[in-house]
């Protein structure tokens, strides 16, 4: 499947890249993405969260007062959940949020990503992202030739240049990833996704 290339002026040139059917034109399966997004955004999670239980919250050796006699109810320890600064009974604990998904998913779920954006129109593509220097200025000049400033932009690159990367790291609408790093999140959390030449033949090559 041929489409369209841009320069950085935004005028479409005369020669087309080549997207591989079986990675941008599939039928997408949508369930797919949402095991492979939960899991993404579950791993993301600390998971640090952590409540005293009575055996770790300070005080409460001493027994308040005696077993009987007081006409009040026995009391072994000032700290049990039950009473005020006392520890917590079912607080969480720190755990690991991760979830294992299959290579099979995670690769069905990309290519459904990508044949979605693809489908909608939702994407650029452009011969070489190089800059020379390191201005926002410069990028966000780029973005408008093309039509797509202002816009919350996936931008994929085969070989990350650290020019783009300082030159767009001030804009909060710009996800700026590697082709080889690329995750469904990356491509389903934007409204355009915007590659270079570079990243289409990587995504061709790693996504067979």
């Amino acid at each position: 499947m041929k489409v369209d290339v841009y320069n950085k002026e935004g005028k479409k040139m005369k020669s087309n890249v080549e997207l591989d059917k079986k990675i941008f034109s599939i039928k997408p399966n949508e369930h797919s993405i949402y095991l492979v997004v939960k899991s993404e955004l579950s791993a993301k999670r600390q998971g640090t969260s952590k409540a005293k239980t009575r055996s770790e919250v300070r005080g409460g050796g001493a027994k308040p007062w005696k077993q009987k006699g007081t006409g009040r109810a026995r009391v072994g320890s000032s700290r049990n959940p039950s009473r005020v600064h006392g520890g917590s009974a079912f607080g969480p604990e720190p755990r690991n949020y991760k979830s294992k998904i299959n290579k099979k998913v995670k690769l069905l779920a990309k290519r459904s990503a990508l044949s979605i954006k693809i489908k909608e129109n939702l994407f650029k593509i452009v011969d070489d992202l190089n800059l020379k220097s390191l201005k926002t200025k410069d990028f966000v000049k780029i973005l408008e030739n093309l039509k797509i400033n202002n816009t919350k932009l996936t931008l994929i690159t085969g070989n990350p240049d650290k020019n783009i990367y300082l030159s767009s790291r001030n804009l909060n609408y710009i996800n700026f990833i590697s082709a080889k790093n690329m995750s469904t999140y990356d491509i389903v959390n934007s409204d355009m996704l915007l590659f270079d030449k570079t990243s289409i033949e990587v995504l061709n090559e790693s996504l067979k």
